[in-house]
């Protein structure tokens, strides 16, 4: 499959014939390049930085709710997996990005059993990872959602045959049980990868697990940092969808450790809205200052605001925070000093019908300045906007 380190243990049957078929006539193209970006990745994850190009942008682009393993049993589960994976070849495919993020909702984990849920998400980061993009990702409301026993398995034809490991193997049983796998798990098994960015972050931060930040670098100087990108844990599923206030104390102090006087620019991504995105939602229609196309649904954000909101607004170097979760929506609107975007919904798992496309953020250098657009499945670019 072109990986640095191949982790795959099992596939179900159905899968396994229908991802082989997906973009297996790119592979051999990107075979020698990835070999070499995996290796080069390998290095920077140890540096916890990322080197922008000589003369180029750093070009990140946000895969949100792509919800693989939802309705595992059925036709209709394995094929939008197989349709998300589509997307996100397309959008590597226009925009060659130097940094991918799996901005939440990777996995459906309240329909996965526990030994499903790693390979799934496997399936999920393959995008970036054959290719031996950089990546990172950020846990949302499902990945580690407790499994939930769908009602028509009670009636005929019942409970569908599980698919086991072989007797033969080391496997312990465990992976044939229906209960959900927990962040930790998960992100071992996402640490392991190669060109995986991704951290399970302060034990004392715990259960929030993908709480961690990155470098970016310039292309001359890797201790001459361009930008910061902050990756916060908001919660869901095994615990309430919060961004506690032990994660701001946390932020805060990283922030004040590495970027004091708040020269360099920082970044925010995380999945579930804080609740101020209601208070700058579009009414009905978008309209400027905001910047989007779709505005579908309400906001759904965390239960509660535990502070990092408000750190965030008074560092003039906090310049954008990005999140998912909401299907409906991907505008992006003014925030105090800062801007609030969502991603665009990428993913044919999860609910909603919109057409799938992803969030594509561009950090220049010289002079710093920071676009942001939408790709879409079928190429087209559209939302563009300047934050500075």
């Amino acid at each position: 499959m072109g990986t640095c380190r191949s982790q795959w243990k099992m596939f179900l049957p159905m899968l396994l014939i229908l991802f082989s078929t997906v973009g297996s006539s790119t592979r051999h193209h990107h075979s020698s390049s990835s070999a070499t970006r995996c290796r080069l990745a390998e290095e920077a994850v140890s540096r916890r930085e990322i080197q922008m190009r000589e003369g180029a942008p750093f070009k990140v682009v946000m895969f949100a709710d792509l919800h693989f393993g939802e309705n595992a049993w059925t036709d209709w589960g394995p094929l939008q997996d197989v349709n998300s994976i589509k997307v996100m070849n397309t959008v590597i495919y226009h925009e060659t990005p130097d940094f991918v993020v799996y901005l939440g909702d990777v996995i459906t984990g309240n329909n996965i059993m526990v030994g499903n849920a790693s390979l799934y998400w496997d399936q999920a980061t393959s995008a970036a990872r054959e290719r031996g993009i950089p990546w990172a990702s950020v846990f949302g409301n499902h990945d580690d959602a407790q499994f939930e026993w769908p009602l028509e398995w009670f009636s005929l034809p019942g409970i569908p045959q599980i698919q086991c490991p072989p007797t033969t193997t080391s496997y312990s049983g465990e992976e044939c049980n229906f209960k959900g796998i927990g962040r930790l798990e998960l992100m071992k098994n996402e640490m392991e990868k190669n060109a995986s960015f991704s951290s399970h972050g302060p034990r004392n931060l715990w259960p929030s697990v993908s709480n961690y930040v990155l470098q970016v670098s310039s292309p001359g100087d890797l201790h001459s940092p361009v930008a910061f990108l902050y990756f916060l844990d908001s919660g869901g599923g095994s615990y309430p969808e919060v961004v506690s206030s032990q994660q701001a104390e946390w932020f805060l102090q990283k922030a004040e450790e590495i970027n004091s006087d708040s020269r360099v620019p920082e970044i925010i991504f995380w999945h579930i809205p804080s609740t101020a995105y209601k208070v700058v939602a579009p009414k009905s229609s978008i309209q400027k200052p905001c910047v989007g196309s779709i505005n579908k649904e309400s906001v759904a954000s965390q239960e509660a605001e535990m502070g990092i909101m408000d750190l965030l607004a008074n560092r003039t170097s906090v310049k954008a925070v990005f999140v998912g979760h909401n299907h409906g929506l991907d505008w992006c609107c003014p925030y105090k000093k800062l801007w609030l975007c969502y991603a665009r919904h990428t993913g044919y798992g999860g609910y909603g019908d919109w057409p799938r496309g992803s969030r594509v953020l561009e950090i220049n250098q010289k002079p710093f300045s920071l676009r942001s657009w939408i790709r879409m499945e079928d190429g087209i670019v559209h939302s563009e906007i300047v934050f500075s």
